[in-house]
């Protein structure tokens, strides 16, 4: 049983880890859960006592296969609680964020067993993100963003990099949805922006925005 702060360092670490090939630094860490480097040191000295990471002063921490596992859970709780708010409770997916942060930290393994099944088992949360089963296990969701893509090429929108309620508020503004076939149309050599086009409509998004939709069976 660890403590909220403890789950949320290990998410932390977790998503740094999948960025950062080695050891993640301490100032990292600090910047994403806003607080002081010194503060870091402090809980990850207490994680490494618990096996959860291993800390090596003035080279970072990377997280145990036990903090792996822990992380993972936490994470499959979050999106768990993230399709159960959108799902039967009629959320927008850019509401559930905030709310399944709380609900993440939920103890009983039943009752998200239990959610788990009542929901169907769902392999992708709200977003697009790959939620672990039981055992921490994913599926592979092979995605490419649209940068990626050649004029003329189309796919199916599954994910997105950028989960902030202000960049999905932005999506519904642009009537951009999950399972919309998007094709790209052209793309502007003065700005690199993107001429895309839906079934309903078209549309100009900007590079970042490209970057951030991830599209499958692109053809």
């Amino acid at each position: 049983m660890y403590s909220q702060a403890e789950e949320n360092y290990l998410k932390t670490i977790y998503a740094l880890e999948k960025n950062f090939s080695n050891e993640v630094s301490t100032n990292l860490i600090a910047g994403k859960v806003k607080t002081k480097a010194s503060s870091v040191t402090d809980m990850l000295k207490k994680l490494a006592k618990k096996d959860l990471v291993v800390y090596k002063k003035y080279q970072g921490v990377y997280l145990t296969e036990h903090g792996r596992l822990s992380a993972l859970e936490v994470i499959r709780k979050h999106r768990l609680w993230e399709c159960f708010l959108v799902q039967k409770l009629q959320f927008n997916w850019d509401e559930v964020h905030d709310i399944a942060e709380q609900l993440e930290h939920v103890k009983s393994e039943a009752l998200i067993n239990k959610l788990d099944a009542f929901l169907k088992f769902p392999k992708l949360d709200p977003h697009g993100d790959p939620i672990p089963d039981a055992h921490g296990r994913t599926i592979l969701n092979k995605t490419i963003s649209i940068i990626d893509m050649k004029i003329g090429s189309a796919g199916i929108f599954v994910g997105v990099k950028d989960s902030s309620a202000s960049f999905l508020q932005y999506l519904n503004k642009k009537n951009l949805a999950l399972g919309d076939k998007i094709k790209v149309i052209d793309i502007e050599p003065y700005d690199n922006s993107y001429h895309i086009e839906t079934k309903t409509h078209r549309l100009v998004i900007t590079n970042s925005v490209a970057e951030n939709l991830y599209l499958k069976n692109v053809k």
